[in-house]
């Protein structure tokens, strides 16, 4: 015998179940890469305290193969000297990562591919900024590691800054 009366209503539906996210990186290459070491070209008088400026830009784009993307991260780093200002060297990367990805629904895989793919292939991109500097004649340069999130409020809140600008007020 059962504890339930027969009159009992149907348990509810339970909703449909979301498939887990799936994320594979296929690839991860150098798309573009200059290093300039102006301190060997031109040289620099006195301490060369180094002052170092990072700037990063992201980038994403879907491939022609179902659930492929390839997410680019750039980075322009400039070494000045402290004192004077002088330019001791500048490397500019683009290092991309293809990745497939399944199950994120559409309004969430723009700031799916803008920060969890970069924070993927960031490490991998922090050792050859720090190889390439060593190799350029410079002390091993390592990056802090880079807030991606952060990053990505701040593109949108300038990008909304922006389309208020634009719009004319009454």
């Amino acid at each position: 015998m059962t504890d339930t009366p027969d009159n009992a209503a149907p348990a509810a539906a339970a909703p449909p179940q979301q498939q887990p996210v799936t994320s594979r990186v296929l690839a991860q290459y150098i798309r573009d890469m200059s290093f300039e070491n102006i301190l060997a070209q031109k040289g620099v008088k006195g301490d060369a305290q180094p002052e170092i400026q990072v700037q990063v830009n992201l980038d994403a784009r879907k491939r022609t193969a179902d659930h492929q993307f390839e997410v680019i991260t750039k980075l322009n780093i400039t070494s000045k000297t402290k004192a004077a200002g002088e330019p001791l060297f500048v490397l500019e990367i683009e290092y991309a990562g293809v990745f497939h990805v399944e199950n994120v629904p559409e309004e969430q895989m723009h700031p799916y591919l803008l920060i969890e793919c970069p924070r993927i292939t960031f490490p991998f991109l922090r050792r050859i900024v720090s190889d390439v500097t060593r190799d350029g004649g410079f002390p091993a340069l390592n990056l802090e590691t880079i807030d991606f999130l952060a990053l990505y409020r701040t593109e949108l809140a300038r990008r909304a800054e922006a389309e208020k600008a634009k719009t004319p007020v009454n």
